[in-house]
């Protein structure tokens, strides 16, 4: 047997491990600090309004969810069960909503929807709808591919309309599905934050508004710490209660293998052309609207917007402490450092869990990794502002810390990238390595180290597109003068005047432009490494 040396994996495991409590432990632990007194707790629940901001959060959380389920069923419905031409690009046009900034998709139902709606409820639900149809998309319709079509088709034959198979039949099938994808984007509305500042604006706050307003604008940072962990336990056990829920509504169904036919009859390729259509106008047009308003200032076509965004002298941000061309820049280069930072941690951390000989360590290890995705990072902004604000991590001015937060969010992605590659590797590999004359360690370089290569480039292009989005963080991280993209578009977008908020959604074209290139890029190589 070809045994790695036991320090290994101690000693890959060692830098992303002191990373993780650096960055993660240390602030949340400072965070808990801050509300240990009796008194913080008590003024932080007795300000004014709480009540409302923790109903309206709730309340947008629960509508969301629920326009998310009736728009996203038939999307998952068309995509899982029908085959047309298209089909692969539509699939991957409804997951693009899903990985575009919070602050593009705020911009684009900004500039989508009419004045009276933009900054209210009805917009928060929309974009949240907009954002989350592809977890349901992926979730449900993953399990509903592989459901029998027969049993539907059994139930008509007995007579029963086609609402009445869907309801008795199909979705208690699709149940435990349905109340996964559910219980994901409850958390996902609950915890947003870009889209409800941008949409929402100070009328409408949710609990993360609130967090990040009583620490920049009214100095009670002890509140928000208050208000962040109160929200962290709350939905970790709103989730743990899904899961119950979802484990309850299980069913033994056999699976089939995926099988989509063409619709045949002029009835099914009317509905499923005009279902396709739909999906597409509708995950199309606010990205189009944003575009053709970052050239229509005050209703007149014009490119003034896009000039001056380069004009950090005179440029109409300037007032505002905004240099748009600078952003780009400062965006650009906190993603290199964070995608360099998030690769590096995140690959020695899944080497280190796939060399891992004990599996419930590796396991407990693995949701240690996986801490920082189940955290709001308008949580782990804060608790980052409050730890590295003063000694002995007085870190508040340097240029670090703001790619460091966005590496530490990226970390999780760059580990699901590696792990199940690491994970696949078959074991007689190593044995076929020791028979050849290989050492332990020459083998696990060969092969580990040589097949996670490619995985990792996957996983660098996730960081990116995660750094150059990054809002909640950035808000408590950010330098004057060194704002990235959605901090800059952030505030355009608050400033009075039509040529501002024209250049917010210039800027926002330019951020969702690079996002979709990264990740198109990601697709690219991912069918390569099918192919290969």
């Amino acid at each position: 047997m070809n045994r790695r040396p036991r320090w290994l994996v101690p000693v890959l495991a060692l830098p992303p491990v002191l990373f993780l409590v650096l960055l993660y432990a240390l602030p949340v632990a400072t965070l808990v600090a801050e509300v240990v007194s009796a008194s913080t707790v008590e003024a932080a629940l007795e300000r004014p309004g709480l009540a409302r901001v923790v109903r309206f959060t709730l309340w947008q959380a629960l509508l969301s969810t629920s326009l998310t389920l009736v728009v996203g069923l038939p999307v998952a419905w068309l995509l899982a069960r029908w085959s047309f031409p298209g089909r692969r690009a539509l699939h991957a046009l409804v997951t693009v909503p899903f990985l575009l900034p919070t602050v593009v998709v705020g911009a684009a139902f900004l500039a989508l929807l009419p004045d009276r709606v933009d900054g209210g409820l009805p917009a928060i639900v929309l974009a949240h709808a907009f954002v989350n149809v592809a977890v349901v998309v992926r979730v449900v319709g993953a399990l509903w591919e592989q459901v029998p079509p027969d049993l539907g088709a059994a139930a008509r034959t007995l007579g029963a309309p086609p609402w009445r198979v869907a309801w008795s039949v199909t979705l208690p099938l699709l149940r435990p599905a349905v109340a996964a994808a559910a219980s994901v984007v409850f958390l996902f509305t609950a915890t947003s934050f870009g889209i409800v500042r941008i949409l929402g604006g100070p009328r409408h706050p949710t609990l993360e508004v609130e967090v990040v307003r009583r620490a920049t604008q009214l100095g009670d940072v002890g509140g928000a710490a208050v208000l962040a962990l109160g929200q962290l336990v709350v939905l970790a056990a709103l989730v743990a209660w899904a899961a119950r829920v979802q484990a309850s509504a299980t069913r033994g169904v056999p699976l089939v293998p995926p099988r989509r036919p063409r619709p045949r009859t002029r009835r099914e390729r009317a509905v499923v052309t005009a279902a396709a259509s739909a999906t597409a106008a509708a995950v199309a047009a606010p990205l189009l609207v944003l575009a053709a308003a970052s050239l229509r200032p005050g209703g007149r076509w014009s490119t003034r917007a896009w000039r001056d965004l380069g004009d950090g002298t005179t440029g109409p941000g300037l007032s505002l402490g905004v240099d748009p061309a600078a952003a780009v820049v400062a965006s650009l280069r906190t993603a290199v450092v964070a995608t360099v930072v998030g690769v590096a941690l995140g690959g020695l951390a899944a080497l280190a869990l796939a060399a891992a000989r004990r599996r419930r360590a590796a396991a407990v290890a693995d949701a240690a990794f996986a801490l920082p995705l189940a955290t709001s990072a308008v949580t782990i902004g804060l608790g980052m502002l409050i730890t590295f604000d003063g000694p002995p991590f007085d870190w508040r001015g340097g240029p670090w810390l703001v790619p460091l937060g966005h590496a530490l969010i990226a970390v999780p992605f760059v580990v699901r990238a590696a792990l199940p590659a690491l994970r696949a590797r078959p074991s007689s590999w190593a044995d076929a390595a020791a028979s050849l004359g290989a050492s332990p360690l020459r083998a696990w370089w060969e092969l580990d180290v040589r097949l996670v290569r490619r995985p990792l480039v996957v996983g660098a292009a996730f960081a990116a597109a995660i750094s150059l989005g990054e809002f909640g963080a950035t808000t408590f991280l950010s330098r004057t003068g060194d704002e990235t993209v959605p901090i800059a578009v952030d505030r355009l977008l608050a400033r009075a005047g039509d040529l501002p908020r024209a250049q917010g959604f210039a800027l926002a074209t330019i951020l969702a432009a690079l996002v979709l290139a990264v990740v198109l890029g990601v697709e690219g190589l991912q069918r390569e490494r099918r192919r290969g």
